[in-house]
Parts: C-alpha cells; sequence; structure tokens
C-alpha cells in the first residue's frame, strides 16, 4: 500500500467527532463503522477503478459489476444482471433488491461504465498525496458506486437491513446510452415506479450543494448541402458553400439561444469539405478539400441542453427558425434526438434536499444548498415518477477528462451523510 494512503487511513482512524445530540445512538454506531470500514472501502475503490469500463468495453462493464455485485449479495440482496439486446451493444444493468415493509421504498441509483475506452491512455488509481487521489472514473462514477456499497454495508452490521425495501441499479451505459432508450431504461423506468424515492449518487459539483434538478439532453445533427465551385466565386455566383452556412447557423445557436437561461447548445463536431465521411454511432470523422474550392457538403453534431420538457420545445423551435434561413447557394436540414430527459424541479425534490441539509448540519458539516445547474443523468428517466436527488456522490475535479481526482478527505464525510439518509428514510 502506497505510503500517502496509509498515512490518509492513519489521518483518518485518529478522527474522534464529536457529534450533535439529535443523533440516535445507533446512527453514531453507523458513523463509526463506517471510519472502521474505510480501508476496505478505498480498497474496493481502488479495485475497481483499475478495471476498463468504458461503456463499449462490454467485459470490462460486466466485471465491475460482478465485482460490486459480489459485494451485495455478501448484504443479502438479490442480484441478477440485467442483458440488453445485441443490438444495442451495451453490457447490461446490475440490479440488487431487498424487499419489506418498513419505511421508504428506496432507489439508489450508480452506473458502472465510465468515459474512458480501452484505447484511452491508463490512469490506474493512485495517491498523488495524503488526501487526493487520482484514476479513470473514480469519481464520475465509481466513487459514488462504492459510497452506495460502504453506506448499505454499515447499515448491514447494525442489522437495519431488515424489512427494508431497497433497490440499487448500476446501469452499465449511463455515458453513451443505448439507443432507443425505450429499451435501454425500459426496465430501470420500471423497477423505479415502484419505489418512493430515488437517490442519485453521480459526483457532487460542490460540497454545499445537492442536486435537485437535472438538465436533459437532445442530440442534433446539423446537414448542409451547398454548390460546389472555384474559391474566386465565393459570395457571388456559386453561393456561400457550406462551410459559411454552418457557422452561420451555429453561431446564431449561441447568440439567441445563449440569451435563454438553463438552455445551452454545443456543437461537439464539425466537419466540412469537399468530401466528408462521418459515423454517427462512433461519432467520428474525416475530411478533404482545398483552400480553392467551395465546400459543397458539412455536418454538425452537437447536444441541446434544457431543464423543462417546455424549454426544449421552444429552444428546438427556435433553432428550427434559425436553420431554414439559409445563405445563398446553400440548403440546411436539422434532426433532434432525445437521449435523457429534464429532472424538473418539485416540491418533493425539494423536500428531500431540506432533509440531506438537516443532516449535513447535525454532523457539523455545514449546510447544503439545491443546485439545478449539472447535466443530464440516469435520474432523470425516474425524476416523475417518485421524488429525487442527485449528486450526493463523491467529491473531486477534472470528471471525464485524463487526471480525473478525488477529495478523499471529504470522501467519510459524504458516505456518512448519504448513509444517515438512506437509514431515516427507510426507518
Amino acid at each position: 500500500m502506497k505510503k500517502s494512503l496509509v498515512l490518509f487511513l492513519a489521518q483518518l482512524s485518529l478522527v474522534f467527532t464529536s457529534y450533535a445530540q439529535t443523533l440516535s445512538l445507533i446512527e453514531q454506531q453507523l458513523l463509526k463503522s463506517i471510519d472502521a470500514d474505510m480501508p476496505s472501502t478505498i480498497q474496493l475503490l481502488k479495485e475497481s477503478v483499475n478495471i476498463n469500463s468504458g461503456t463499449f468495453n462490454i467485459v470490462g462493464v460486466k466485471k465491475v459489476g460482478e465485482m460490486y455485485g459480489k459485494e451485495l449479495a455478501a448484504l443479502g440482496f438479490t442480484v441478477e444482471w440485467v442483458s440488453m439486446p445485441d443490438s444495442l451493444k451495451r453490457a447490461g444493468h446490475l440490479v440488487a433488491t431487498k424487499k419489506g415493509n418498513k419505511g421508504k421504498k428506496l432507489f439508489l441509483i450508480g452506473h458502472l461504465d465510465t468515459v474512458f475506452e480501452p484505447d484511452t491512455p491508463p490512469n490506474p488509481f493512485t495517491m498523488l498525496n495524503d488526501s487526493t487521489a487520482t484514476g479513470q472514473g473514480i469519481i464520475d462514477m465509481k466513487g459514488g458506486d462504492v459510497m452506495v456499497i460502504a453506506a448499505l454495508k454499515a447499515m448491514h452490521k447494525q442489522g437495519l437491513l431488515n424489512d427494508v425495501s431497497i433497490t440499487v441499479y448500476f446501469t452499465g451505459d449511463e455515458e453513451n446510452t443505448g439507443q432507443p432508450t425505450e429499451i435501454s431504461r425500459a426496465d430501470f423506468i420500471e423497477r423505479a415506479k415502484q419505489h418512493d424515492v430515488a437517490l442519485a449518487f453521480e459526483s457532487t459539483v460542490a460540497i454545499e450543494k445537492v442536486t435537485t434538478a437535472r438538465r436533459g439532453a437532445t442530440k442534433w445533427e446539423l446537414v448542409i448541402d451547398a454548390q460546389q465551385g472555384h474559391s474566386s466565386l465565393v459570395w457571388g455566383k456559386n453561393g456561400f458553400g457550406a462551410i459559411y452556412e454552418a457557422t452561420r447557423i451555429v453561431n446564431e445557436f449561441r447568440e439567441q439561444l445563449s440569451l435563454e437561461p438553463n438552455i445551452t447548445v454545443n456543437p461537439g463536431l464539425f466537419i466540412g469539405g469537399s468530401d466528408i465521411n462521418v459515423n454517427t454511432t462512433t461519432q467520428r470523422g474525416d475530411a478533404s478539400g482545398k483552400n480553392n474550392i467551395i465546400s459543397p457538403k458539412t455536418f454538425v453534431l452537437g447536444d441541446l441542453r434544457f431543464l423543462t420538457e417546455t424549454q426544449k420545445n421552444n429552444a428546438q423551435k427556435m433553432m428550427f427558425e434559425i436553420v431554414s434561413k439559409n445563405l445563398n447557394g446553400a440548403t440546411a436540414k436539422i434532426k433532434f434526438q432525445d437521449m435523457i430527459p429534464a429532472m424538473a424541479p418539485t416540491a418533493g425534490n425539494e423536500a428531500l434536499a431540506k432533509m440531506f441539509n438537516n443532516i449535513s448540519v447535525e454532523l457539523g458539516y455545514g449546510d447544503v444548498k439545491p443546485d439545478t445547474k449539472m447535466g443530464g443523468g440516469d435520474v432523470a428517466f425516474v425524476a416523475k415518477y417518485l421524488d429525487s436527488i442527485d449528486g450526493i456522490g463523491a467529491y473531486g475535479k477534472g470528471a471525464h477528462a485524463p487526471g480525473e481526482v478525488m477529495f478523499l478527505n471529504y470522501y467519510p464525510k459524504l458516505i456518512k451523510k448519504a448513509t444517515l439518509l438512506i437509514y431515516r428514510l427507510t426507518q
């Protein structure tokens, strides 16, 4: 074990926290159990981070699922694997259930996949110092998955999982959801409907925040056709070409829609030239062209983010209008594909956030305020059916980027807050 990790665990063992009198004896025992189990919690995090589980690495996703499944089975959960049709090219989902009659029925959400496919440079679990670690998917979201297991393990040791109803649902394709979602999220949604509360363990946007609403995501594809010709005739007889038209459209998206609250439009792939080839499945492409040829073809791939369905519909209408006002010599078409629905803010979500805030204050960790700025997530598929919060997972920086980092000094605190929330909801 690396020296910095040993130091982190040693520091943790020396922390003696005086909790407020509002915490029951059982709750205090839960917190002590979490501290005692931190070495094994960190070890599980390390082992799972070191397994590449990019969305399209089906073997890797299943391997992580098997690891977490064994942990949950040891706590008395019934564990199963929900497979996907071969046509979706996705690994499937891990589901662990416990059925009882006590308290709220909880639906705990995580995901097994990361954005890092096997062809990305390796970044194994590494302690950078005594309180910071790096690794692929360490905060998005293997850190959150391990939090779920650590919280349930603490409850199991205190006999608190008897007669409760909890479903742990770790999807295998959150980072690139299998299409159509009517298939890839069918089981996920149906099971969620049988519960009262959804708690999603995506990484927290900030230590003092909890997510009560998430923006939905819609993919858009823009195709421009134009008249090819000699560059000396651009702007005149041969028109403006496909690249100018695509640039106009994308810039007007920015100018008009950036004024709308909670709306973002992002062009993520932009290809133009004399000849282009695009693979929309892998989101890759190539182009060839010459400086003296007016481009006849351009393709742009992007996403639209929104907080409500009304916002989405209004934004799409505005985008259609912008696309229709073509420059001379060009024609443009845009199409949309819904990816993730919005998780709209509700009174029930606010009540859960308030409960979570009270726990944080009782633990001496300070206030936690609602946040509505996060992008799409699996919880959005079920949020309209049950009260939900998200962003109660690990804390760090650099998600979706090389060198993703977790702040380990906050990790035990986050596990404790989540554990008390699960405990109180199930009693």
